[in-house]
């Protein structure tokens, strides 16, 4: 019996030491529901960077692994699963989300245990005004990306009256606040903020759109391709054809599908993930995703791919800083918000609050040819986020 005592103890202690050399990167995104097109790009963008990562890790003496977590674009499940991952010690890191309203609670859960979060896709200013040191985004903010659509509608489609709506989130209400803000300061007039959760029968709003006064040049919705798609389906049904503009929601190739190409064709939009012709190094990158995944990588799959890597720099310097043993999440934190590489978009390095130092911010529209791909790049504008508060 003490012989077997010995044999169970020895298997124990095996057991930990190999528990010891797993490190985890999670995601926490969409993957079901309608907003599953967008988050299976984060999904399989920071996948790509992990699969690719392995072995580098191998040779450090961990085994790396890739564990995504369905957040459904709701809070609650963001916040529910945010409690279990940081449950597993082995998690090291996190790449997500796409809803900043899922982000934002998500990430004080995460920063009870100093787990480091990395986002591709978050754009609400809180995100990371809150200064949480274990929080960071690549992509640009909702305050720069507004602005940046109301100065291409007022001076360049010379646009003076806008009717805005909004899907009643902290991305979308967010975005369409900080668009109504530096529309109207430039001159011109909103002439309606409305707010919806409706995904189907947009009729009503149709109908409001067509009484208002002054004439509506343009409308803005501020929103995600699941909602703004069927929306302009039934707007361009019923013979509107006021031009159209939208936020990096929109920036999915299903908004083409569920809204119809000739529709969709004209759509304005900007974006905090510029498309793959953006991006010189990005190009070998799309190849690869289209090879493995069998379908083409859109914008946040660049920016998840980055944002993996970024939290992989981070580990093996942290790794090397702790002399070959498996960091702690807050020493991972730490090299995370030190980081300085070159991205396939381009530089990351952060500020004080965890916003990457220049963001891209790009214009396009759309070619309504059926592949996403083709939309237009009519402007990319780099600009430093505001200063904290």
């Amino acid at each position: 019996m003490r012989k077997l005592g010995f044999v169970v103890a020895g298997v124990a202690a095996l057991g930990m030491a190999l528990g010891q050399n797993v490190i985890k990167i999670a995601s926490q995104s969409p993957l079901s529901g309608p907003q599953a097109a967008l988050g299976e790009q984060i999904k399989l963008g920071a996948e790509l960077a992990v699969e690719e990562a392995k072995a580098r890790f191998k040779q450090l003496g961990f085994d790396l692994q890739f564990v995504p977590y369905d957040d459904q674009a709701n809070p609650d499940v963001g916040v529910a699963n945010a409690n279990r991952i940081i449950n597993d010690p082995d998690i090291l890191g996190v790449v997500g989300h796409l809803n900043s309203g899922v982000a934002i609670p998500s990430s004080e859960v995460y920063a009870r245990v100093n787990l480091v979060m990395v986002s591709p896709a978050n754009t609400n200013p809180r995100v990371t005004d809150r200064k949480l040191p274990n929080v960071n985004r690549i992509c640009g903010r909702d305050d720069v990306q507004g602005p940046a659509g109301a100065e291409y509608a007022f001076n360049n489609l010379k646009v003076n009256t806008v009717f805005i709506i909004h899907d009643k989130t902290a991305y979308g209400q967010g975005l369409a606040e900080e668009f109504k803000k530096r529309f109207e300061a430039l001159g011109g007039r909103a002439v309606a903020f409305v707010g919806t959760e409706e995904t189907s029968n947009f009729v009503p709003i149709i109908n409001q759109i067509r009484g208002a006064r002054p004439v509506p040049q343009l409308i803005y919705f501020g929103g995600i391709y699941s909602q703004i798609g069927p929306f302009v389906k039934q707007l361009r049904e019923r013979g509107l054809t006021t031009r159209l503009m939208g936020g990096d929601g929109l920036d999915s190739a299903e908004f083409e599908r569920l809204a119809g190409s000739q529709a969709a064709k004209g759509t304005y939009y900007t974006t905090v993930a510029g498309p793959v012709s953006a991006f010189p190094k990005a190009k070998a990158f799309a190849q690869r995703f289209k090879q493995k995944y069998g379908k083409d990588v859109e914008g946040f799959g660049i920016y998840a791919y980055d944002a993996a890597n970024v939290i992989l720099t981070a580990l093996e310097k942290a790794i090397k800083d702790n002399g070959g043993k498996k960091p702690t999440r807050e020493q991972v934190s730490k090299a995370v918000r030190a980081v300085k590489m070159e991205g396939l978009t381009g530089t990351i390095e952060f500020d004080e609050k965890g916003d990457i130092k220049k963001a891209k911010y790009f214009i396009m529209q759309v070619a309504g040819t059926g592949n996403w791909a083709d939309n237009k790049l009519i402007r990319v504008v780099e600009v430093a986020p505001p200063a904290a508060r």
